[in-house]
């Protein structure tokens, strides 16, 4: 059987298959092209444009507001992956009150925008000052920077929690039965069997939501916190540049970027037991 498979030739693939692969390369190759130009062009503006005395001046800013974006992100996502674990699991429960109340919390959060939520949280209960002080709260409202916070733990928490019930309920039946045919306790279990192949599901979905929160953080600025794009608006006030925002840009880039490095390489680590 092997000596007359060698000796019958492998079959062409069809025109049609070859038309498709060259027309994917060309596509490809132009795209890098396309790419490649707008670096060029970014570079030479950059250059073009450079002054040192405002890059003194704002560049310190600069710092500042992106210190200020990558600390708010990084703790509104911890924070909402803490909260979108009960969450997650009231979605899951059979407990119908549980359930019609995570379900309504994720279906507001996830169908209205960002910036309302802002809005509500920093001037709607804000408006109830007397209420706060009352109750020893309005240190908390009146601060900018914790309404953001919160508003955007609320938001990822939706979205997580969302995240997580999918990727928990992709894992298959038969996981949940062979761990209780084994004896092993249910709590364990989720921890050693469930959560890490679900993590593998969720990785990517979990790294679009942090870079959407990244993107999505520029809309503090609007209540007066000086993020990264606060600062840039800062900046564009006082020069009327319109490089600032270029930087801004720039900024944003490398941090999705960096990020980007980040998720591939937990990818590979987490599936490297996939791979021959």
């Amino acid at each position: 059987m092997t000596a007359v498979s060698q000796l019958i030739p492998p079959r062409p693939a069809p025109a049609s298959a070859k038309r498709r692969i060259t027309g994917a390369k060309v596509a490809a190759i132009a795209v890098l092209a396309l790419w490649a130009l707008l670096a060029v062009a970014l570079v030479l503006t950059v250059v073009n444009g450079w002054e040192e005395a405002k890059f003194l001046r704002y560049g310190p800013r600069y710092l500042h507001g992106l210190w200020t974006t990558i600390s708010l992100v990084v703790l509104a996502v911890v924070l909402g992956a803490l909260l979108s674990l009960p969450v997650a699991f009231a979605r899951m429960s059979n407990n119908r009150v549980l359930n019609t109340v995570a379900y309504a919390y994720v279906y507001i959060f996830r169908s209205t925008p960002l910036l309302a939520q802002l809005f509500l949280i920093y001037y709607g209960l804000g408006s109830f000052r007397p209420q706060l002080e009352t109750v020893g709260l309005w240190w908390f409202f009146r601060e900018a920077w914790y309404c953001g916070l919160l508003s955007f733990v609320l938001n990822t928490a939706a979205y997580q929690a969302e995240i997580l019930r999918g990727a928990i309920q992709s894992v298959p039946r038969g996981q949940h039965e062979g761990a209780a045919a084994l004896g092993i306790p249910k709590y364990i279990a989720f921890r050693k069997i469930i959560l890490p192949q679900a993590l593998i599901v969720a990785l990517r979905p979990y790294g679009n939501e942090i870079i959407l929160m990244i993107k999505g953080s520029a809309v503090v600025s609007i209540v007066t916190v000086y993020d990264l794009m606060g600062e840039t608006r800062y900046a564009f006030s006082r020069t009327f540049d319109y490089q600032t925002y270029l930087w801004a840009a720039i900024f944003y880039l490398a941090i999705v970027e960096a990020l980007r490095h980040v998720l591939a390489f937990l990818e590979a680590r987490l599936t490297r037991h996939l791979k021959r």
